[in-house]
């Protein structure tokens, strides 16, 4: 009995484990304080997919938040977002969705960027750019370049914009057989999936890349198309990439305590991959 109550009330005793999980490994917590560290805008949702696809561990959020908050500094759990209305997209390469938007490059020129996405698996198809003031006949040059070479879907979805609204652009549906889909006046919620990928085009490499004219920018766009689809993975779509989403096999998961880091954009990300 005596020695049962000094286990239990002395401090001189050797303090017991506590029950429950133990938390992550060491390795494991390498990897995220790693990813963070050379990728200081992602997420702890972001991070815990991006481990999940390169070492096929699967990790909650919450850990990555608390991993952080005791190795790296202050956690960022992330925020849920926006909810996308899920609409049309019920089956692979049958919606695309088409915007534009402007940037300046480092001369101050304005270039005129049309972006094609896949609804359905978040894929971007391609790009074009024309620099200077825009037309009609701009609209369906841009169009048919991101295009080229692709199967074309039933429907495209675009917005309000008179660009998509001119003869021209009409016609070049209607030869191509694409039925168009507007989305609703004055709400960007109704056209979500665009919207939202131009943001993150301008938040995560335009705003922080410089770029000198329109090849120099279809060049580092095409990179960031690259890695977008084939290594960005997507919280709308359960933390697969574009490109597996859409039946593409995923890579070898890595080993935690031997892997390596694969660059992409010029160095702008760095993401592990097996060694």
């Amino acid at each position: 009995m005596e020695r049962k109550y000094r286990r239990l009330f002395s401090s001189s005793a050797s303090p017991r484990r506590k029950p429950g999980p133990k938390g992550p490994s060491p390795e494991l917590i390498a990897a995220i304080v790693a990813l963070k560290r050379r990728n200081p805008h992602f997420g702890c949702v972001r991070i815990a997919q991006q481990i999940s696809r390169a070492f096929g561990v699967e990790i909650d959020k919450d850990v990555v938040r608390r991993v952080l908050a005791r190795h790296h500094g202050p956690g960022d759990s992330g925020t849920p977002g926006p909810s996308w209305l899920t609409f049309i997209a019920q089956a692979k390469d049958s919606l695309w969705s088409v915007d534009l938007f402007r940037c300046e490059s480092i001369l101050l020129h304005s270039h005129w960027v049309l972006v094609v996405i896949d609804v359905f698996t978040r894929r971007i198809i391609g790009f074009g750019i024309e620099r200077g003031s825009i037309d009609g006949v701009s609209v369906c040059r841009m169009f048919n370049h991101a295009v080229a070479g692709r199967t074309l879907p039933k429907y495209v979805s675009t917005d309000h914009d008179p660009l998509f609204r001119f003869h021209r652009w009409l016609a070049n549906l209607r030869v191509r057989e694409i039925e168009e889909i507007k989305s609703v006046p004055y709400v960007p919620v109704s056209h979500p999936f665009v919207e939202r990928l131009i943001g993150t085009i301008r938040r995560e490499y335009l705003d922080r890349v410089l770029f000198w004219n329109a090849v120099d920018l279809a060049r580092k766009l095409e990179a960031f198309r690259d890695y977008y689809n084939d290594h960005r993975v997507h919280r709308a779509i359960a933390g697969l990439t574009p490109a597996q989403y859409g039946g593409a096999r995923g890579p070898a998961p890595a080993a935690l305590d031997h892997y390596a880091w694969q660059r992409h954009c010029r160095g702008l990300f760095e993401l592990p991959i097996a060694a």
